[in-house]
Formats: structure tokens, sequence, C-alpha cells
């Protein structure tokens, strides 16, 4: 155990969020993303009794989002047609907005598949339990500066 450290990081996780460079990018997906196969060249981390709130946010209080690219954060946009509410993604940014003074301007949208070429050359997929649709996030790592 860590003192300070968000007691959901396992040490598979600290690990992979430390060995993280800049501009390296972590998805965490939801329980319908197919992290498996989209993660074949990236570290798949299990995380199936979490949801995606709980974890983006103790990842955000040691993970530096990156400040030299507009969007730091993406989204998985809705398909035309899909009559799919998403009000997890104000979760998102009310916990963004907690830890990054950029608040929702940081926030973008990636059509669907576009969103999962992107994942495919992620450094790491977070697989969990989320229920909620639309709940994939993509995190793009910045420097730290202090």
């Amino acid at each position: 155990m860590l003192k300070g450290i968000p007691k959901i990081l396992s040490p598979e996780l600290l690990m992979v969020l430390a060995e993280m460079g800049h501009s390296d990018r972590i998805v965490i997906s939801d329980g319908n993303f197919p992290a498996e196969s989209m993660g074949k060249d990236a570290i798949v981390i299990r995380c199936d009794g979490h949801g995606v709130p709980e974890l983006l946010d103790a990842i955000l209080q040691v993970f530096p989002l990156d400040t030299y690219v507009e969007h730091p954060v993406n989204l998985m946009e809705v398909m035309p047609g899909d009559n799919v509410e998403t009000p997890i993604w104000d979760t998102y940014k009310e916990i963004i907005r907690k830890y990054d003074d950029r608040g929702d301007a940081v926030v973008g949208n990636i059509e669907r598949f576009a969103f999962y070429e992107e994942a495919k050359k992620a450094y790491a997929i977070i697989a969990t339990g989320e229920s909620a649709l639309y709940a994939n996030i993509m995190l793009q790592k910045g420097v730290v500066t202090d």
C-alpha cells in the first residue's frame, strides 16, 4: 500500500501510467468495448468490477493531460441513428474540471470507427465493467512540470 495513491489504481495500472510518455494514449473502455481485439498491440488491463468514472477520477489524480493538443480527452461519438443518451459524459466533464483548469475545452469527440482505429494505437486499454453506452474515453498524457 502507498500513501496518497487511490486504492483503485492497481500495481499493474500504476506501472503502466508511470511507463507512459508524453503523447501516449490510454483508453478507459466500457463493458461493451472490444478491448482484447483492439488491444492486440497494447497492454490490456482488466478492471471489470469498476466503472469508468471512478477510474477516470483516480487516474487524473496522477496523470497529466497533454497541453500541446486541443483535445487530450476524446469520447466515442454516438452513431447517427442511435437514440442513446450519454449523461455519463457530463460526469466525465465534472471529473476533468477537478484536475484540469481548461475544463470542458479539453474534451473532443471521435467518430466510432475512427475511435477504434485510434484505440488500436493506444499504449494501454483498461477494460471496465461500465454498463453505460458510449462510455469509452481516451486520454493523452502530458508532461509533469512540478
